[in-house]
């Protein structure tokens, strides 16, 4: 790929603004060459200004959404997007949440460019676990666990129940959840089902992939050690714990 269509897609701005980064000499190779806008080089050794160019198309980045944020491009008020450098928005193919979390929700949020990937990652096929913890407003009764777990817990306004979740108590208000599905608030009207409410919800882990030490609002870009802990069948042993 030419490196005027590769600066435009990685969201570097329109064609005419990458024109004229060119013009002025600011995208050099590794060793300080000056690069052309018809030149064809490998993306690793670009630099634009000095710094190495945002990850190639195929970018997967983990991101520890804080709560207050909405995973949207086009809602009012703070967006997930604002976390990162503005130009990811411009990023083609586009950067997508892979499914999302509310807004009161904090914790891991993958994004990606890669569509097959992300459809792989939300399928109810692949049943990836999501590793929520909740806090609650009353203490818990104490059959949750065979209630999350049976198979047949069914939601208000759906037909079809809900797939067997694994549940852990980590207090009297306190709570894990692991789901192998996604559906529209899911951990909170399984709470309301069981007449409580969640005061707080924070997811920790999706497949074998944590956290970790990542600081809310913070984000980094997965490696491929990353992605083999996403799926099952990668050959890692999953943790339920957070």
């Amino acid at each position: 790929m030419k490196l005027l269509r590769l600066l435009a897609n990685l969201g570097y701005g329109s064609r005419k603004q990458v024109a004229a980064l060119f013009r002025e000499g600011r995208v050099t190779d590794a060793d300080g060459e000056v690069l052309y806008a018809d030149d064809v080089v490998e993306h690793a050794r670009v630099r634009l200004d000095g710094e190495p160019l945002d990850p190639a198309p195929g970018l997967v980045l983990m991101l520890h959404k804080p709560t207050g944020y909405t995973c949207s491009t086009r809602d009012q008020g703070r967006l997930v997007y604002d976390l990162l450098p503005s130009r990811f928005r411009l990023r083609r193919p586009v950067l997508a949440t892979v499914g999302r979390l509310d807004r009161d929700t904090s914790g891991l949020l993958l994004m990606t460019d890669d569509g097959a990937l992300l459809h792989r990652i939300i399928s109810p096929r692949s049943q990836v676990p999501k590793v929520y913890e909740a806090e609650l407003a009353r203490d818990l009764r104490g059959d949750e666990a065979e209630l999350f777990g049976s198979g047949g817990l069914l939601l208000e306004g759906e037909t079809a129940p809900l797939a067997p979740a694994d549940f852990e108590a980590l207090g009297p208000r306190r709570a894990r959840l692991v789901l192998r599905e996604g559906r529209y608030h899911q951990v909170r009207r399984m709470f309301a089902a069981a007449g409580n409410h969640v005061l707080a919800l924070h997811r920790c882990a999706v497949g074998g992939l944590r956290l970790g030490d990542l600081a809310p609002g913070a984000w980094r870009p997965l490696d491929p050690a990353d992605l083999s802990l996403l799926l099952p069948g990668s050959g890692t042993s999953v943790r339920h714990g957070c």
